[in-house]
């Protein structure tokens, strides 16, 4: 049973109940909130560990709801029941989230962890998770459920000389691992939310400080970027190092890929001022603040929205004419996004 389909039976249960108490006689009573549990007991009852509740969530696996008044996201009753009636049951939930590393990797594509690398790096596979090991160097995982579709997908990289396109790549130092990790990790997030705001502080996540001040230019703005900013689902807290890692992986580091980043940011940023404005000081901004929305499922976009990051080097880093994206201001999109061939952007 798909996210809407139970939306759609919970809906019919409630009006049932309503009708059932008009037809009593008495006035419908409000339908009391559904349920929700925290994360952490989600994952007990699920019976699945804490890390592989985090990664059906990520993955839009699991849906779960804003917490009332802020705070970590929570899980509903109903999307618990949901869970456990899946046939295989929790055996296929966990075979969905399963990870494995380099080595492990490798095993399963029947290949060396020298081109298992190779093609990491490469870009041919992302990985979608990432720990610290005990030198505080980033190790990536992989869902297994990708590497399978990907040696069904591309059988003719899993032997034979590397193609002479990627051999050039690699030769040159490139590494794609972290980048489509962030590109993901973003694509998903955009998923789980129809909220202009939401969407732009999603964007806005992967430029540093001084590139995002460029771009947003009012301080209101990006005060406002940081308050809607999605909470994580993690109860947790890491390690500092591991918040560290955190940060300095979610952050855009090359050239293109920057300005790939602003372009988008710049985009979602028309959207939301469209929408409605940021609030000022004195402003009833919470009245107007992002009301709590399910998040997990994939909901439709309520209007057109940037395509997502390209999986190879994008071949040219033009952006779009500013017709189509310039303020009312009349700047064009280059001149708003203060590009001017920078390395750093």
């Amino acid at each position: 049973m798909t996210v809407k389909e139970v939306l759609r039976a919970h809906t019919g249960t409630q009006e049932n109940a309503s009708a059932r108490t008009r037809g009593e006689g008495g006035p419908a009573s409000p339908v009391a909130p559904a349920a929700t549990v925290a994360a952490g007991r989600a994952s007990q009852e699920l019976g699945i560990r804490r890390a592989e509740f985090e990664l059906a969530v990520h993955l839009g696996l699991i849906a779960v709801v804003d917490a009332p008044g802020g705070g970590r996201p929570r899980v509903r009753e109903e999307e618990i029941a949901r869970l456990r009636e899946q046939p295989g049951f929790p055996d296929a939930l966990v075979e969905r989230v399963r990870t494995v590393g380099t080595a492990q990797g490798a095993a399963l594509l029947d290949i060396a962890p020298a081109r298992f690398t190779r093609l990491a790096r490469a870009g041919c596979i992302s990985p979608v998770t990432f720990y610290l090991n005990r030198y505080r160097a980033v190790v990536w995982l992989y869902l297994a459920d990708e590497l399978a579709a990907f040696a069904a997908r591309e059988p003719e990289l899993l032997a034979g000389r590397t193609p002479p396109g990627m051999r050039a790549m690699l030769e040159s130092g490139a590494d794609w691992r972290a980048r489509n990790w962030r590109s993901q990790r973003i694509d998903r997030l955009l998923d789980r939310t129809t909220d202009p705001w939401v969407r732009t502080a999603v964007q806005a996540s992967a430029l540093d400080p001084v590139q995002l001040a460029e771009v947003v230019d009012d301080p209101y703005e990006r005060a406002y970027l940081v308050r809607v900013r999605p909470e994580p689902v993690f109860g947790r807290p890491g390690s500092m190092a591991a918040r560290e890692a955190m940060a300095e992986l979610m952050l855009a580091d090359d050239p293109d890929e920057i300005l790939w980043r602003r372009v988008n940011l710049t985009l979602e940023l028309d959207n939301a001022r469209e929408d409605r404005p940021a609030p000022r000081p004195g402003d009833d901004g919470e009245a107007r603040a992002t009301p709590p929305a399910r998040t997990g499922a994939r909901p439709r976009a309520v209007r057109p929205t940037p395509a997502a990051e390209p999986t190879t080097p994008p071949a040219d880093t033009g952006a779009p004419g500013p017709a189509a994206v310039g303020r009312r201001t009349g700047k064009g999109l280059l001149a708003r996004l203060g590009w001017r061939g920078r390395g750093g952007g």
